[in-house]
């Protein structure tokens, strides 16, 4: 008998399925993460203030964050930046985002974009109000100073 029993034959598992579930999972995961909790420096002591509320965005959700640290230095993502630099660049970048709105809005025109401060409680006012001219420099009319409650423990 010329037959065998075993044939050389290989049986390969399908991958498709296994790829599918993987793409679906990056997928997802691409679409839910928060690259917002990243710009925040926890390394900040916020000033305590008992009527400290949320931001109000008035509906609108284009927030430029700013950490400031006791040094007087601007950090985002935890990476030092110059101040004018950066602050520029986002001004470019909001004025472009604004302009889908309204075209005719301008270099210098207020810039719909609310900026949020973090400073330091031990920042000295000079240095935060060098940032603050800086921003009203290149557009931004809309501040909120972030603080802490002290009777709820929010930031």
């Amino acid at each position: 008998m010329s037959g065998s029993q075993y044939h050389d034959a290989s049986a390969e598992p399908n991958l498709t399925p296994m790829l599918d579930m993987v793409f679906q999972l990056v997928t997802f995961f691409m679409l839910v993460i928060n690259f917002k909790s990243a710009q925040l420096d926890m390394n900040l002591k916020l000033p305590v203030v008992g009527s400290a509320r949320p931001v109000d965005t008035k509906g609108q959700e284009d927030l430029l964050v700013l950490n400031i640290n006791k040094q007087g230095h601007l950090t985002v993502y935890n990476t030092p930046k110059d101040i004018d630099g950066y602050i520029a660049g986002e001004a470019q970048s909001s004025l472009l985002a604004a302009r889908q709105k309204n075209p005719k809005l301008q270099l210098g025109d207020e810039l719909p974009t609310t900026v949020v401060i973090r400073a330091d409680r031990a920042t000295p006012f000079h240095l935060l109000n060098r940032v603050i001219q800086e921003c009203q420099k290149n557009g931004f009319r809309n501040f909120s100073l972030k603080a802490m409650n002290k009777a709820e423990g929010e930031t």
